[in-house]
């Protein structure tokens, strides 16, 4: 049957995922504990718990299943309700999954046999989770390593797995995080292949936007555009996050597009939008940016806060590379906006001055980027190991203050915002208002704001940027042009 390959893949142009990834993911895992002392490397298992069905509220309509990101980066399992076991000593793979009711068949499909299982996900076995406490009884572990951790962006901890009888054996839910987290962060060429994929669909799917946009729609019309490129021609059923529709003065709500403002103004002559937008595939993520005028023509003052956004962002592409502190790449980018920001007249002193007072912070409040991966705010940004993170404005919502290495995937998302509440605060600030030229400044409250966001590899003395889409203005206003 098609669709119990022993790879994921959506069929036509669609790329083919070889379960492999997967493998080599848990053979990684495995080689990294038996190097650590105080591991338990003799009859030790790695228990890991997959995510589960769920229904909307207390109804019985199902949530569209995405699996747990720890479980698909060991096991790459698209059913619910899974666990998976992987042997410390020798990678074996063991896969445990419910058994099913007869009456699955009639309203859910077929049923598949453990076999087919076990071909499908490339595990060396596969059982029932109620044969879980045989397993375990049989195998006499003397050490069963759990996942239990908090997320530094969600401050959310992940719940470890557990069995009937799992008290009879000694447990350690306090190891396996940092590990599995730091694994997580270097990507291999498999992993990177997917998420370039996801790239490639997603800046297709933004250029389509490109092309359509115009004064008069609404915001989700644009957001179906997305969505129906990525599905169709992607076979990306999933985006990683809530897409972010803004135009006009909801380009300068960071995560606009939410419950409470979704996506559903109407377009105006002389908006600025910016549409942050990105599919999943395969549940390896994307993440792009794109800002550009509604009307196809910016005009000067989009013109001049779109040169400080992009010129940023083009500094810091350049500038990144292993062993170069991401902290420093935030304060690069910081940097070259106020430069322009001075050249055009908005801001005046000196640059130093501005970057000590946090200056920056004002028109940029969020983070250069983040990690990305199996969650597009990928883990491994703030580990016990890492540096920790800054109590300055701006610094302390970067994501990560790591140093750069080889095969890390990060965004780079430098942005410029006129938020009315940040302006107000900064002119009333002794320190701060010696550098606004606040006749300027007001002349641009209204205009929204600019982000440029692109997803890149960090090379062996370079970065690589995966997201393929018009950058320049010349480039945006002849794309546009061709409607």
């Amino acid at each position: 049957m098609e669709n119990m390959e022993p790879t994921f893949h959506r069929g036509f142009q669609t790329l083919r995922v070889a379960r492999n990834l997967h493998q080599i993911n848990r053979k990684r895992l495995s080689e990294r504990l038996l190097t650590k002392q105080s591991v338990v490397k003799n009859k030790s298992f790695v228990l890991l718990k997959g995510g589960e069905s769920a229904t909307w509220y207390c109804s019985d309509q199902e949530v569209l299943f995405r699996q747990e990101s720890f479980f698909h980066w060991m096991f790459g399992v698209e059913e619910p309700d899974c666990l998976g076991v992987v042997e410390v000593s020798t990678a074996k793979s063991t896969l445990f999954v419910p058994r099913l009711p007869i009456e699955h068949g009639i309203w859910m499909g077929r049923i598949w046999t453990l076999d087919d299982l076990r071909k499908k996900y490339e595990t060396d076995s596969v059982m029932y989770t109620d044969e879980m406490p045989k397993f375990f009884k049989d195998n006499k572990p003397e050490m069963i390593y759990l996942l239990e951790g908090k997320n530094a962006d969600s401050d959310k901890i992940t719940e470890p797995a557990s069995f009937n009888g799992i008290d009879a054996y000694k447990t350690d839910k306090q190891f396996m995080y940092n590990e599995i987290c730091e694994l997580r962060v270097v990507k291999t060429a498999q992993e990177l292949e997917v998420i370039r994929y996801a790239n490639e669909v997603s800046s297709e799917a933004h250029k389509k936007v490109m092309r359509a946009v115009r004064p008069g729609m609404k915001e989700y019309q644009l957001e179906s555009l997305f969505l129906h490129h990525c599905y169709s021609e992607g076979g990306a059923r999933h985006v990683c996050y809530t897409c972010i529709c803004g135009t006009g003065d909801n380009s300068a709500t960071l995560h606009y597009g939410h419950a409470g403002a979704p996506n559903s103004r109407t377009l105006k002559d002389g908006d600025m939008a910016l549409f942050d937008m990105g599919c999943e595939y395969n549940r390896y993520c994307s993440d792009i940016t794109c800002s550009f005028p509604v009307n196809g023509k910016f005009n000067a003052k989009q013109r001049l806060i779109y040169t400080a956004v992009y010129d940023a962002n083009q500094a810091v592409m350049k500038a990144a590379k292993p062993g170069v502190s991401w902290t420093d790449m935030h304060l690069l980018a910081e940097r070259t906006m106020l430069c322009v920001l001075k050249k055009g007249g908005l801001v005046k002193g000196e640059v130093d001055a501005m970057m000590e007072a946090r200056l920056g912070y004002i028109f940029m409040p969020h983070g250069l980027g983040h990690f990305m991966g199996c969650d597009v705010h990928d883990v491994g940004g703030y580990l016990s190991t890492c540096p920790p993170r800054s109590d300055k404005p701006g610094l302390k919502s970067l994501r990560t203050a790591r140093t750069l290495l080889e095969n890390m995937v990060l965004t780079i998302e430098p942005g410029c915002y006129f938020v009315d509440l940040l302006l107000d605060k900064a002119a009333a600030d002794p320190v701060l208002s010696q550098f606004l030229v606040m006749e300027e400044v007001d002349k641009y409250r209204g205009l929204g704001g600019v982000r440029i966001e692109d997803d890149v590899v960090i090379r062996k003395d370079c970065c690589e940027n995966l997201t393929k889409v018009p950058r320049t203005i010349e480039e945006i206003e002849a794309w546009m042009a061709k409607k």
